[in-house]
């Protein structure tokens, strides 16, 4: 009787931790709008979600009477302050879709492709079975840029591992800045395209983790960038290392002059180690993200299979309007 009574107290004390550590994760995230420290917090927030459902659902099922009104109070208020960080993206409205016989319509991927691949041909033959357009892609190496070339795409090399491969030959159009801006730009590639529908241009970007410095000024470095450059016509994608509920990453939308077409589509992990052993991995974060400017609309934007990556590619068809 003592040992079972002794496990019952255990088990109402763990639930309690459980819980009120993702309520109080999920309350200080909440400063992430000021404090970019906090702000690492509100990239959890499902995890803060699920501790607390988990707490409120044992107190409801199994908590001693005591502690049953304690749980579910703790697990409620977490899932509120986890809800408040998660329920503007799943809410926010994004320009509607079109039919999917929409005319002059392109279909791109975004794919980091990972410098641990493992399984790199594997990858090129899915990329190349979806007959994309257009390929933006982060963390290539020398494998997988052959494999995408054998496979009949043009490459066009861009700052450090970040390239674009298309179907059409690129037209380049030169980027200009200034030469000490070099340094605090990020990972990019910039092509633009012939079309049906005329010249349109795309630019694969990867930005630093948040826990990195660096992160920030390349933000600030490619807004400057893009701000030269018509927005209408453009398309962004890449590897951005935020998720939408990051008040960094809502910063970065407000300021963009695009909308991001993406609504939480869990991209990463695909796999946790190199060498391919944790293909069971769950995506937890939503990291990969696609803008686009005002002449595009969307016809099907969604996940795409597990690959050799770390990351799960996202596959976009839009449609340009006139």
């Amino acid at each position: 009787m003592r040992i079972e009574r002794a496990i019952h107290v255990l088990a109402d004390g763990t639930a309690l931790a459980v819980g009120a550590v993702c309520l109080a994760a999920a309350t200080a995230a909440q400063g992430g709008r000021f404090n970019t420290r906090l702000d690492l917090l509100t990239h959890f927030a499902p995890f803060w979600a699920l501790g607390c459902c988990l707490a409120a659902g044992y107190g409801l099922a199994f908590a001693s009477p005591a502690w049953r009104p304690v749980l579910i109070g703790v697990g409620a208020a977490g899932v509120l302050a986890a809800a408040a960080l998660m329920v503007p993206e799943m809410t926010r409205s994004i320009r509607p879709a079109v039919l999917a016989n929409a005319p002059r319509q392109i279909k791109l991927i975004q794919f980091n492709a990972w410098d641990h691949n493992a399984d790199v041909e594997a990858s090129a033959d899915w990329i190349a079975a979806e007959a994309p357009d257009l390929v933006l892609m982060q963390e290539v190496e020398r494998p997988i840029r052959e494999a995408m070339i054998r496979r009949g795409f043009h490459y066009l090399r861009g700052m450090a591992r970040t390239a674009i491969f298309s179907r059409a030959a690129p037209t380049w159009a030169p980027v200009q800045v200034p030469p000490h801006d070099w340094p605090v730009l990020p990972s990019f590639s910039r092509a633009t395209f012939i079309s049906v529908g005329g010249d349109f241009s795309v630019v694969a970007v990867h930005l630093d983790r948040p826990t990195d410095a660096t992160q920030k000024s390349q933000m600030a470095a490619l807004l400057d960038l893009l701000s030269r450059y018509p927005t209408d016509r453009l398309i962004v994608a890449g590897d951005f290392n935020l998720t939408p509920w990051s008040f960094t990453l809502r910063r970065l939308d407000d300021r963009m002059r695009m909308e991001r077409l993406d609504r939480a589509i869990f991209s990463w992990p695909a796999r946790l180690f190199p060498g391919g052993r944790s293909r069971s991995a769950v995506p937890f974060l939503p990291i990969d993200h696609v803008y686009a400017g005002s002449a595009w609309r969307v016809v099907k934007i969604e996940r795409g299979a597990r690959l050799g990556s770390d990351h799960y590619p996202l596959i976009a068809t839009l449609a340009l309007e006139d």
